[in-house]
């Protein structure tokens, strides 16, 4: 359910009811459903919050369903062990023993969020039940059981757990329930029996009912919610009704009771105890937010200038006036409306200046803690001139606002006034860099006066008070200053409040996000060159630690060696089994995969390595939480791992942060801290108590007188080593410290934390301190000098092993005693009860061996057949093996004596080729020779042929006959005339003798061509058989045999020159 539709007036839902005030809820350690309610939209899904899966499990808290705490000791005045916890800090709640004629039931023994919260003595007095006459009794009842929730007015959420609660529950307890008739009565449980008290819980407390949807086994049932212990700490408790058609009864009998009648007057007038002096002073917190149109169609928040303390304003840009109201002490009153919203410049101004602003809304936030109105503001119009016109430069002018306020108990309207600079520029001045701040809160003491029956205007109305005086924080320091005497009440401007000196280290009530705080890697070189010497001396010798170590730690390591420091530290320097296994672990399922990756995003929220979703930094936190909760399965994963591994993560890989986490979880013995339901983190609380009654003890005498117990405030220093909201450089110093001195260091740091604010503390009252450790602690030392002054002051407190071992034995002989005090039959029950939840968790461990032991036999036998039939196919392949390297071997021999064959037969036959090579080379050299010897023939021949032809064409020309015969060139003339008769004859017989002789000359030189040719084709012959010949040698020398003889030859040749 919407918690904005709880406004002023009761849900009309026929399932569930809600009170008309609206209490605080954030989120508190989540015990069971891993999954956030879809209805809790408020702003405290942001916040940091521990949570407890490993031990703090959905099945525990269903087997403590049935333990029920009854009330304690009236002699006991002090709150509850949860009263007043901080939305950031781990609640641990531990039963305290009560006496036996006050306990009906048996008191079980320390659980985590899981008792059933009563009304101490000191409440009793404030709240006494109305008499039975003004109550509705309901009977046939059945009390199932209570459990922590988150979201106190979620319907989702309540019916899940009454869903549970109804299904788990094994003892459920017979009461009967009385529920008053006014807003100021009780619900009270009797015992059916003989009517006696259970428990009881003031209307004002109850902020939620609920009953079953019909249709649903839980229809008969019904549950309501209510605060406890005025904390920020929500439980829901169930019941079951006999008579299904009585839950609608029950549910309106809720419903009258949360309206407001006129009953409420009278009862408080009658019945309330006396107001004590602090009692009549109520504290509101009014934030002034100045919002502007920036053209997008939205309206954003305008900055405020940190130096002068002034919202910087654009003229011309319509502008939103929203005011946020919160009350931060005493009980808290409602209010129903707002009366006006009004505006002037300028300051000190009088009532009838003022101008209404024209309201847009008003109403609760989402989280319930604040009251917010909105007013439009149209700075052109003429009343609004001043504040719409540039001012010089470095020139501020004064605003002021009012707010008037109807609240319920209060007579009259209350009015806060906040007057603020401002500074308007130009429409086009976007210079946004100077500035930080975007709101302006005033801090107001507002005075009331509980009045008589007759002192009321209208005795009928719901008023209870009126007003003495509102002064504003400003106001008030001013009046201490000046040390004037104080302005009456009605005086004019009474109300008006000064502007803050400087409100640069003005803090609201956000506390410091996880991750904040830069920290410089610069460093001086001496500091360097002195860790730098005594790494080398440490890197020679990693077991032993060099003596200078302690002192060089205690002032700090140098941020750029920090990772490696670490490692040597926690003794990780040598991991790579680790990093194996981490590799390994990250890829297994976590049980508690939900939580972390909800987780995630609320882990240093504040560092850029962290901020982005699915980036480098959230992914690898998610492994190395994925990886431990796989790893340690006794603890799992709590949220104080995220924050150590994340600081781990900023100076190391992953792999190595995760062995440095695994180191200090074991070795440091941070584990301990959650195991056998927080018992050691228990005596650690003792042992900071015992401490500060001996460091401190002005401060531990205000803490007893107040109710403020160690683990209210200590529980984070302890589960995260500071590392959750503190800024990083005090973190990084405090695990300096505690990688080489151990987790005692721890102590040191909290008593020096307790010891600077003691003064602070020393003021407040319980709600104050719980409030000043959540926020102002950690913000004060964003300043690395008050750091290192904390830090110094750490180192400088001497706390001996052997005192804090004393405490300790101290802590289990108070425990053994409280034991042994018990009844005898509640110790023997709650021990009996002690031994069947461990008895069910080793039957089921055992169960889960055998289930386990079975699969592994399984497993194992079926490892061993696959073994088995692996080995026969691995023989089989053997002797497949061993045939194929016989008939290897035979191949092996039979190549041999083929490659002996060949070789030898390629010996021959080289041998031939080198004869037939001689032959052809001699059978060439002849025929070169035979060629040679015929061309000189035949050029001689032609020689003497032509010295034939010469002097035949001599003697042809030097004869007068012949020369008329033959022509120069030798031929025969055609004849020119016949010749004599007796001449012819002789000429014929020349010519015949002379053809003659040149036939044979022609045929001789027919013969002598014919038989040079013929030469010359043996000659070619021969060439080509010469070339075949070379080429078969050649290929011969080529062939792949050749090079295996030749590699046999090489082989051969080196055994034999090992062997000689």
């Amino acid at each position: 359910m919407d918690d904005k539709g709880l406004v002023g007036k009761i849900s009309v839902s026929s399932d569930s009811v809600s009170t008309l005030n609206s209490e605080d809820f954030v989120l508190v350690s989540r015990l069971g459903d891993e999954t956030p309610s879809s209805t809790n939209n408020g702003s405290d899904d942001e916040k940091t919050g521990l949570k407890i899966v490993g031990n703090g499990s959905e099945q525990q808290l269903q087997r403590e369903l049935e333990d029920v705490l009854m009330e304690p000791s009236l002699g006991d005045a002090r709150p509850g062990p949860l009263a007043g916890a901080g939305d950031h800090d781990l609640l641990l709640t531990t039963a305290s023993p009560v006496a036996p004629a006050t306990d009906p039931l048996s008191a079980p023994s320390p659980k985590v969020e899981m008792v059933l919260p009563v009304q101490t003595a000191q409440e009793s007095e404030l709240n006494d039940p109305i008499p039975d006459e003004d109550s509705v009794v309901f009977s046939q009842l059945t009390y199932l059981g209570c459990a922590s929730v988150n979201a106190p007015r979620s319907e989702v959420e309540a019916l899940r757990m009454m869903d549970i609660l109804r299904g788990q529950c094994q003892l459920p307890l017979d009461v009967t329930l009385c529920v008053p008739g006014v807003s100021e009565g009780t619900v009270r449980l009797l015992d059916p029996n003989n009517s006696t008290e259970i428990a009881n819980y003031p209307i004002y407390k109850i902020l939620f009912c609920v009953r079953g949807h019909d249709g649903t086994p839980e229809s008969d049932c019904f549950a309501f919610t209510e605060s406890h212990y005025n904390a920020e700490i929500f439980r829901i408790h169930v019941f079951r009704c006999q008579i299904q058609e009585a839950v609608s009864r029950i549910l309106y009998s809720f419903a009258t009771a949360f309206r407001r009648s006129a009953k409420k007057a009278a009862l408080a007038s009658q019945q309330l105890a006396p107001l004590t002096p602090d009692s009549d002073l109520f504290t509101f917190t009014v934030s002034l937010e100045i919002k502007e149109d920036d053209g997008k169609g939205t309206f954003s928040a305008v900055a405020k200038d940190k130096d002068k303390q002034s919202f910087k304003l654009r003229a011309g840009m319509d502008k939103k006036i929203v005011i946020y109201v919160q009350q931060t002490s005493n009980k808290e009153l409602a209010i129903e409306r707002c009366f006006g919203l009004l505006l002037s410049p300028g300051k000190n101004v009088k009532n009838s200046d003022m101008h209404l602003l024209d309201l847009e809304s008003m109403g609760k936030s989402s989280d319930g803690k604040s009251y917010i109105i909105t007013g439009s503001w149209n700075p052109s119009t003429p009343q609004f001139q001043a504040v719409n016109e540039e001012t010089p430069k470095d020139k501020c002018m004064y605003m002021t606002t009012a707010v008037d306020l109807v609240i319920t108990e209060v007579e009259e309207p209350v009015r806060f006034l906040l007057e603020t600079r401002v500074r308007v520029c130009s429409p086009n001045d976007r210079l946004f860099w100077p500035f930080s701040k975007r709101s302006h809160t005033e801090t107001y003491y507002l005075k009331l006066r509980q009045m008589e029956r007759k002192e009321r205007k209208r005795p009928s109305a719901d008023t209870l008070y009126e007003v003495v005086s509102l002064e504003s924080e400003t106001e008030r320091e001013k009046r201490k200053t000046t040390a004037s005497p104080a302005i009456p009440p009605g005086a004019p401007g009474s109300m008006v409040p000064s502007p803050p000196e400087d409100d640069e280290e003005e803090d609201n009530d956000e506390p410091l996000l996880s991750g904040s705080g830069d920290v410089s890697k610069e460093c001086a070189e001496k500091i360097l060159e002195t860790w730098g010497d005594l790494l080398s001396k440490w890197h020679m010798n990693l077991s032993v630690r060099p003596r200078p170590l302690p002192a060089l730690v205690r002032s700090g390591i140098p941020e750029a060696l920090r990772g490696e420091v670490w490692q040597l530290l926690s003794g990780c320097h040598n991991n790579d089994h680790q990093v194996e296994e981490y590799r390994t672990l990250i890829t297994k399922e976590s049980p508690q995969d939900s939580a972390i990756t909800r987780d995630i995003n609320r882990t240093f929220p504040a560092h850029d390595y962290f901020k982005d979703t699915g980036g480098d930094g959230q992914d690898s936190l998610y492994k190395i939480c994925k990886a431990y909760s796989v790893y340690d399965e006794e603890i799992g994963y709590c949220q104080g791992q995220s924050f150590l591994a994340a600081v781990l993560l900023l100076h190391m890989p992953e792999e190595q942060a995760f062995s440095v986490l695994v180191k200090i979880m074991f070795d440091y013995g941070l584990r301990d801290l959650f195991k056998q339901n927080f018992e050691d983190l228990h005596c650690k609380f003792f042992q900071l108590e015992r401490l500060m009654q001996e460091y401190i003890p002005d401060l531990y005498t205000h803490f007893l007188n107040v109710g403020l117990e160690a683990h209210m405030y200590a529980s984070q220093w302890f589960l995260t080593l500071f590392t959750a909201k503190f800024p990083l450089y005090m973190v990084f110093h405090i695990i300096d410290l505690l990688l080489c001195e151990g987790i005692s260091v721890i102590f040191n740091v909290a008593l020096a934390l307790l010891k600077t604010s003691k003064d602070d503390l020393i003021q407040t009252d319980f709600e104050g301190a719980l409030k000043f450790f959540r926020v102002p602690v950690p913000k004060r030392y964003r300043s690395e000098e008050n750091a290192k002054k904390l830090m110094e002051l750490a180192c400088s407190m001497k706390i001996s092993q052997k005192k804090l071992k004393k405490f300790e034995k101290e802590y289990h002989t108070i425990r053994e005693q409280q034991e042994q005090q018990e009844a005898p039959i509640e110790r023997y029950e709650r021990e009996n009860r002690r031994l069947q939840e461990a008895n069910m968790r080793l039957e089921q461990e055992n169960d889960d061996l055998a289930h386990e032991l079975v699969s592994s036999k399984i497993a194992l036998r079926k490892d061993l057949d696959n073994a088995e039939e692996k080995a026969d196919a691995l023989n089989k392949e053997l002797l497949l093996t061993k045939q194929k390297l016989v008939d290897a071997e035979d191949e092996k021999r039979r190549l041999e004596e083929e490659s002996a064959q060949l070789k030898e037969m390629c010996r021959r036959e080289l041998d031939k080729s080198e004869s037939e090579i001689k032959k052809n080379g001699s059978i060439i050299g002849e025929y070169k020779q035979i060629c040679s010897q015929l061309s000189e023939r035949l050029e001689k021949q032609q020689a003497a042929n032509r010295g034939e032809l010469e002097k035949i064409r001599a003697k042809v020309e030097g004869c007068d006959k012949c020369s008329s015969l033959f022509n120069k060139e030798g031929r025969v003339r055609a004849p020119v005339a016949a010749p004599p008769p007796g001449g012819s004859e002789e000429t014929d017989e020349e010519k015949e003798a002379l053809k003659n002789q040149l036939r044979e000359m022609e045929l001789e030189l027919a013969q002598t061509k014919l038989q040079l040719v013929e030469a010359e084709c043996k000659i070619q012959d021969l060439e080509h058989h010469l070339g075949l010949a070379l080429n078969e040698v050649q290929a011969a020398k080529k062939t792949w045999f050749n090079r295996t003889l030749s590699s046999i030859k090489t082989v051969t040749g080196t055994q034999g020159k090992e062997t000689t």
